[in-house]
């Protein structure tokens, strides 16, 4: 059974909030986060990106990045921008995005049931980013961004959180992308119930933040013996059937120089292909493939494929195993430079755009993974292919840390 548990949080004031929330390290850049950043001394990226605050050219996994970040954090404690909470709590976290909302607990997970597999995870870490996140939260002895965690929806817990959503939020703040946030302080007597009811939870996935909760592992390890609450980690819990997963497509280019007719000859012969009024597919197992300046339908053909296997009826892997390695000969994507990922919050025209700028040879507009996928891969312990779920909206960094 899942145990969660309440922290004392470090958070700014609500009339802070808005100028210390960040997007998270790992959907922008050193550059945008420097534009993000700049002329606001309390941006939280000063935290989570710290190489903003160093001399351009200085690399992103340099020593001096990780003690700049631990600085830049004591600095927001020292200037009284963030404080910590007098009590540990949980919190509940709310997001909205256009017509989508979604609601979760802020809590601290276990590492010892992440190691065991009551929290599950679905995706292979890259050994730099885990590297790089362990050196970090071991820097800041704080888990400065959550991991967003889910779990197979219950009303009744479902229902003691609507509750607390009924008292007027902590912050309640829009971010410059549109995205609104709600943070209410739970009760100390209504967290101990929602402690309860998640005992009764068997499992929780990671969604997002494999490194994260690696590295959370890793730091906890290192330090064993030592004390601190370096054996939890934070998170964000959300019900499964709140969960918005957009489509992480590709954009391919072809070492051979083959031209745009011939590719999709190629293509026609492993799939059914036919023009297409819309970039995006309308259903699973059939692609948008923008080729020879415009958009065409590759459909899978039954039979191609094993549709027992989680892993290998998923679309992202049916790109891989029909397109990718067979026309482009691209075996390995995490390390293929000729691949490259594009987060379906950009939309269809910035694929075009691409293409067109940067000589890429295809685009490929993936149908999003459903988080029943996820949730089948991870019970059966398999992972998944990389960049496969691409996750809307960010969980905002900076409104809650977890100091250990």
């Amino acid at each position: 059974m899942a145990t969660i548990r309440p922290f004392r949080a470090l958070r700014p004031d609500p009339a802070n909030a808005v100028r210390v929330a960040s997007p998270p390290y790992d959907v922008i850049s050193t550059a945008e986060a420097r534009a993000l950043a700049r002329g606001n001394r309390d941006s939280f990226l000063r935290v989570s990106r710290p190489e903003i605050d160093l001399p351009e050219g200085v690399g992103e996994h340099d020593a001096a990045v990780y003690e700049q970040g631990k600085e830049n954090l004591e600095d927001l404690l020292a200037r009284g921008v963030l404080h910590r909470d007098p009590e540990a709590r949980f919190y509940v976290y709310a997001q909205r995005m256009g017509a989508h909302g979604q609601t979760g607990l802020v809590a601290c997970a276990s590492v010892e049931e992440y190691g065991r597999g009551v929290i599950k995870k679905h995706e292979k870490t890259r050994p730099d980013k885990e590297d790089d996140r362990t050196r970090h939260v071991d820097a800041l002895s704080a888990h400065d961004e959550p991991v967003f965690l889910t779990y197979l929806a219950r009303a009744e817990i479902d229902a003691v959180i609507e509750r607390v959503k009924q008292a007027r939020p902590e912050y309640d703040l829009t971010t410059q992308d549109g995205v609104e946030h709600r943070l209410w302080v739970v009760p100390a007597e209504v967290g101990a119930q929602v402690e309860a009811l998640f005992r009764e939870v068997p499992v929780l996935y990671v969604a997002d933040g494999h490194h994260r909760s690696a590295a959370a592992a890793r730091v906890h390890a290192q330090r064993a013996g030592k004390p601190g609450e370096h054996g939890a980690f934070l998170s964000v819990v959300f019900p499964h059937d709140q969960m918005q997963i957009l489509a992480y497509n590709r954009l391919i280019r072809d070492r051979q120089g083959r031209s745009p007719e011939a590719l999709l000859e190629e293509l026609r012969r492993r799939m059914d292909v036919e023009p297409a009024a819309l970039p995006e597919p309308e259903r699973p197992m059939s692609f948008g493939v923008f080729c020879a300046d415009r958009w065409w339908r590759a459909r899978v053909r039954a039979g191609s494929f094993d549709a027992k296997d989680p892993v290998a009826s998923l679309d992202c892997s049916l790109a891989q195993d029909q397109i990718l390695a067979p026309i482009f000969g691209i075996a390995d994507p995490r390390r293929d430079t000729n691949v490259d990922f594009v987060g379906g919050i950009r939309g269809a025209r910035e694929l075009e755009k691409r293409v067109a700028a940067e000589g890429w040879s295809m685009a490929l507009h993936l149908f999003p993974t459903r988080i029943e996928q996820l949730m089948a891969v991870s019970d059966a312990g398999l992972l998944m292919p990389p960049k496969s779920t691409w996750f809307e909206p960010k969980l905002r960094s900076g409104l809650f840390v977890h100091p250990f």
